[in-house]
């Protein structure tokens, strides 16, 4: 059943939530748009302005051979304001995409409110409707206020809020160098399906010696009862924290060497980093064990230590760090809407997309999909062969293997594999993805006005 009325109600004007409003204010759509600034703020947010950037102004690599370069292409081809205002704000950054930070925010904020369907008002959401069949995006982001993301946790019954991020780094597969890594299972016990990375005492001691002294991201003030929690540090330690307890500490723990010894060679080793599937198709493998809190520039310097790692690719760095997420596997479906409630939806990272652009992308769907419904049509499913797609079914789906889901940025490993082989090494596969990908999204009907 589609909501009762030509209207949509729209919670937070981050990001997501001003993609959303725009895309379903363009379609004719009435839209209500709550936001709490300016008259509360997030310990993060300043700015009185819509889709405040916070961590940093750059939206990264305009490259289509890059996941997120690709997803900011199909943005653009279907009119994203996150996108437009992006190319009006530009500032120079190379390849990248980086943005005046004030004037990237004061566009957005004066298209949305410049807009005649779109209402602003100012005031703290502390409930969802769910009764009435009126339809609300969910957009606050992963700094949701406390009132409403308690609603969220008690009063929609979803247990699985999460209140903390804790996540290891994923690394491309194609990436790690499989001349020294190999394939093995603890003591031969089942299939060998994690990727061994094997150290010498030598190697083992430099990597300890640069995990210890390495530079841990500095705590911002909403952090720091959160990060010295128990619960927290006991069940997701750092890999750095377990490392200073002792030079053997992790050769007991995430590296523990026994029962793992070289198929090939029958070798056994000082320290085994083992690497687990992230997806079904073996594209992506995280790290086990190595939760962190490490910047991101430090985290690929001293992980790039660890021998078949030296020239690894990052899919997504570790995190250690407060954040509200929904464990949205079966809770959303692809359009982003609950499943048990199909006139409620959810945008942002709160949804477990991570990224500017990623969350800029769940508004866009939630707002074109939000408004179908609105004006009873069928709502526009992207298909997994373009990355808004593939980050709309990870976030309904996750990934098969993985025990928790965990927030991620678009990465060519959600993606559809190709139904070809292409040569020339991942450059080469990743430009025809690329070139798949484009040409669905030219040939893809969905309804702009």
């Amino acid at each position: 059943m589609s909501g009762n009325s030509n209207e949509i109600t729209v919670i937070g004007a981050g990001l997501a939530g001003a993609e959303a409003a725009w895309q379903a204010a363009e379609r004719g759509v009435k839209v209500k748009l709550i936001e709490m600034k300016p008259k509360k703020y997030t310990p993060a947010h300043h700015n009185a302005n819509f889709a405040e950037l916070v961590c940093s102004n750059s939206l990264r690599s305009d490259d289509t051979s890059n996941a997120v370069g690709l997803l900011k292409e199909e943005l653009r081809m279907m009119n994203s304001l996150i996108m437009e205002a992006a190319e009006a704000t530009r500032v120079a950054a190379g390849s990248a995409l980086a943005v005046d930070r004030v004037k990237f925010s004061q566009y957005i904020t004066d298209k949305i409110k410049n807009h005649q369907n779109i209402e602003i008002i100012e005031a703290e959401a502390d409930k969802i409707d769910t009764e009435s069949g009126n339809i609300t995006i969910v957009a606050t982001g992963p700094l949701t206020s406390d009132v409403l993301a308690e609603y969220i946790r008690n009063d929609l019954g979803f247990e699985n809020l999460y209140f903390h991020d804790a996540a290891a780094p994923i690394v491309d597969a194609s990436s790690i160098n499989m001349d020294i890594a190999f394939y093995a299972s603890r003591y031969g016990k089942g299939d060998a399906d994690y990727i061994n990375c094997p150290m010498n005492e030598e190697q083992y001691n430099r990597f300890y010696e640069a995990l210890i002294s390495a530079e841990e991201a500095p705590l911002k003030e909403f952090d720091r009862e959160y990060q010295s929690s128990p619960k927290v540090f006991e069940g997701c330690m750092p890999v750095e924290v377990m490392a200073k307890r002792g030079r053997d500490t992790l050769l007991f723990g995430p590296l523990k060497p026994v029962g793992l010894e070289n198929p090939i060679t029958g070798e056994n080793y000082h320290a085994v980093v083992q690497l687990r599937r992230e997806n079904n198709d073996g594209t992506m493998f995280n790290i086990v064990g190595f939760q962190t809190h490490l910047t991101f520039s430090e985290q690929k310097r001293v992980f790039s230590l660890i021998p078949g790692l030296e020239n690894a690719v990052f899919l997504r760095y570790g995190v250690m760090h407060r954040n509200t997420y929904l464990n949205s596997p079966g809770l959303l479906t692809p359009y982003y809407s609950l499943t048990n409630n199909r006139n409620i939806y959810f945008a942002g990272q709160i949804t477990g997309v991570e990224g500017y652009v990623e969350s800029a992308s769940s508004g866009f769907v939630a707002g074109i999909c939000a408004a179908a419904r609105a004006r009873e049509i069928d709502e526009p499913l992207f298909p997994k062969t373009t990355v808004i797609g593939a980050l709309a079914h990870f976030v309904s789906e996750g990934t098969p293997l993985s025990r928790d889901f965990q927030p991620m940025n678009a990465n060519f490993g959600i993606i559809e594999p190709l139904d070809k082989k292409v040569k020339g090494g991942k450059k080469f596969r990743n430009a025809e993805i690329a070139r798949r990908s484009i040409e669905t999204i030219q040939n893809l009907y969905v309804d702009t006005k």
